[in-house]
């Protein structure tokens, strides 16, 4: 059932024209912007030839640009998550979903990699534009890699929010809302600094991109990807926890 779901919602999100139509302005954007990246670092060049230890074409333009892409990402997320319960509550059909004898991670999670695969195909065509400069210049595959590893992860994060917060309401416009709302508290919540160090420590951990900025810069640690996976693990399971609950008040 998990993948009839999936099968479902990846259908829905391709023959949709509004999912179709952030994509195209989110790579049309992106394409624009790596262009620019590849012109600022032509120019460098001269530059970058006479110092040691000097970042390549990785730093200057794959690294900005997925730190660009992760901007998106919080933009479209919810406007792409905010429809997968909220509609179906809307229309009535999330009332026979749970009637079937669908258990309620199934449908979560259906849902939840459905959006995940549209994600990643966009994340896929996002990598094509570094891996093009490959053919003549050297990359740092490693930092790439670890770049897009960071950048599944806050799309998986960004998704799983946007999931409980639209089994919430009737209305997906409010969904979305509250979600962006959610995602830009949790982006600069290191921003409220205290003064206090245990606060402050806090504050840093809970930071979506602090542990985005560490894999950007090539340095894989469990820690932040432990943080992305409870993070997603968290909302998932609050929304399993909350379809259940509207299953026993049915």
């Amino acid at each position: 059932m998990i993948f009839a779901i999936t099968a479902r919602e990846l259908r829905g999100f391709f023959l949709s024209p509004l999912a179709w139509t952030l994509l195209a302005v989110v790579q049309g954007l992106l394409a624009w912007i790596f262009l620019v990246l590849v012109d600022d670092f032509r120019d460098l060049q001269g530059r970058l030839a006479a110092l040691d230890n000097a970042p390549g074409v990785t730093d200057l333009v794959a690294a900005p640009l997925f730190r660009v892409a992760a901007w998106m990402l919080l933009l479209l997320v919810p406007l792409l998550t905010m429809r997968l319960l909220s509609e179906e509550r809307r229309t009535g059909t999330l009332d026979l979903l749970l009637s079937a004898p669908v258990g309620s991670a199934a449908i979560v999670l259906g849902k939840y990699l459905g959006a995940m695969l549209f994600l990643s195909s966009m994340i896929a065509l996002i990598a094509l534009m570094p891996l093009a400069l490959a053919i003549g210049a050297p990359l740092d595959f490693g930092k790439l890699l670890a770049g897009l590893l960071g950048l599944i992860l806050l799309a998986g994060s960004f998704t799983a929010a946007g999931l409980y917060l639209s089994v919430h309401t009737t209305q997906p416009v409010l969904a979305a809302v509250a979600s962006f709302g959610l995602l830009l508290l949790l982006w600069i919540v290191d921003a409220a600094g205290t003064g206090h160090k245990t606060a402050d420590s806090l504050f840093a951990y809970l930071s979506l991109p602090r542990h985005y900025d560490a894999l950007l810069l090539g340095l894989f640690n469990s820690a932040d990807v432990i943080y992305y996976l409870l993070f997603i693990a968290v909302f998932l399971g609050l929304t399993i926890r909350r379809l259940d609950d509207m299953r026993l008040r049915a």
